[in-house]
């Protein structure tokens, strides 16, 4: 049998994968720039570690929750992952913590290890020029070092549920003298079953406290825990959480089930994509995925909840400080990596909703800079698409399998 002709190659306007192309962002007129963090009202011991990180203008989210949690104020903030919530939240507890007072002044709960280990850090910086710990309290971490770390008496423990209430069990920490309460990334607590475990908390700590919630999306649950846990709070909402930095470049491209590792290879065989996070919807579909590109060469690692802590740590190690190319790592797994210079985020699985697919693509373009988007999808799959579409009010570029080979050579450098 002759094999079947292929469909002539039509150039695009844009190439694959070079990242210096510009954003497409139809229908849209470009924001004012965010102020600068001097005009937020902050001190400058903390204006000095906000220079020293290198930032020099606040994001959306920064500039409208900030002043208002620098007032005293409850907040409820609504903005996409990657959009600067965590200086949001802590350059006004740091401008308000007493540091005569007692220990666990401030509360900060967060879904996922990872996600506390980064909030930590970020806090720990944003501290530099203050007599303020941070201390992170989370499951998979060895009990010693936390009890160790409680006895320096913190005034900020960054801590994952479970874990926090094992130590008020225990005795080892009270939080009677918290003033500040931080919940991020409240729909993924939902979503992973802790909102028994939250509310448990948030009974034990002062009534009088400044209560502030960060969330991609506004489930029923967390609206009510707003109602029940929090006084008049102002709400913050920054395009509804819904749509992408415009410096993001989407594209899917059309592939059998069959040919999805080919695809893949191919994208990650590019020197245009040089780190990239890559998604798939389970833990299984993951570490095949891991052992298949092993076997290609590939440069690659894997994240996900059935790791130990040893091996999820090292993964990320390796990945942050660019030892590994290629990161593999289903959604929860991800939630708290806030890398810089991930050039592109590649959807192995197509997402399951909408707003996941925001998440993961808010992975890219940080800081600032430019990224790409790339989904991989079996035909059955383009109504998914549309609705990503019509939830982001973006277009997203058609292309196949055919047209890739050619549209990665056009994007070699000369």
């Amino acid at each position: 049998m002759a094999p079947r002709p292929r469909r002539p190659f039509r150039p695009q306007p844009r190439t694959l994968l070079p990242l210096s192309s510009a954003a497409h962002t139809a229908g849209t007129e470009p924001a004012p720039p965010p102020p600068p963090f001097e005009a937020l009202g902050l001190s400058e011991d903390l204006l000095g570690a906000v220079r020293d990180m290198g930032f020099e203008r606040s994001t959306p989210i920064q500039a409208r929750a900030i002043p208002i949690a620098l007032q005293g104020r409850d907040v409820v903030g609504q903005a996409q992952t990657g959009s600067g919530k965590t200086a949001a939240f802590g350059l006004p507890i740091l401008e308000r913590l007493d540091p005569a007072g007692p220990a666990v002044q401030a509360l900060i709960l967060c879904p996922t290890r990872e996600l506390a280990v980064q909030v930590s850090e970020e806090l720990t910086r944003l501290a530099a020029h203050r007599q303020a710990g941070v201390l992170a309290i989370f499951g998979g971490d060895p009990m010693s070092r936390q009890l160790t770390g409680l006895r320096q008496h913190p005034p900020i423990i960054v801590a994952t549920p479970g874990r926090l209430l094992d130590h008020v069990q225990r005795g080892s920490l009270t939080l009677s003298a918290v003033r500040f309460a931080v919940l991020d990334e409240a729909d993924r607590m939902l979503d992973m079953g802790f909102a028994p475990d939250v509310e448990r908390i948030l009974r034990q700590t002062p009534s009088a406290r400044q209560t502030m919630l960060f969330s991609a999306t506004m489930p029923e649950w967390v609206r009510r825990l707003a109602s029940r846990y929090m006084r008049d709070p102002v709400t913050v909402s920054i395009s509804g959480g819904t749509e992408l930095v415009p410096q993001v470049r989407q594209w899917y491209i059309e592939a059998s089930w069959a040919d999805k590792v080919d695809a893949l290879t191919k994208i990650l065989d590019s020197p245009e994509v040089r780190i990239g996070l890559i998604f798939t919807e389970t833990k299984r579909n993951a570490d095949l995925l891991h052992v298949a590109l092993l076997a290609r060469g590939v440069d690659v690692t894997v994240l996900h909840g059935d790791l130990s802590q040893k091996e999820r740590d090292e993964a990320l190690t390796r990945f942050r400080e660019s030892r590994v190319r290629f990161l593999i790592a289903t959604n929860v797994a991800a939630r708290g990596l806030d890398i810089e210079d991930i050039t592109h985020v590649i959807n192995y699985d197509v997402p399951s909703t909408p707003e996941e697919y925001v998440h993961r693509v808010g992975r890219t373009a940080r800081a600032g800079r430019e990224g790409m988007a790339l989904t991989l999808i079996t035909p059955i799959e383009i109504l998914k698409v549309r609705d990503i579409e019509k939830h982001t009010r973006t277009a997203i570029e058609r292309h196949t399998m055919d047209e890739l080979d050619q549209l990665l050579q056009s994007a070699v450098p000369a």
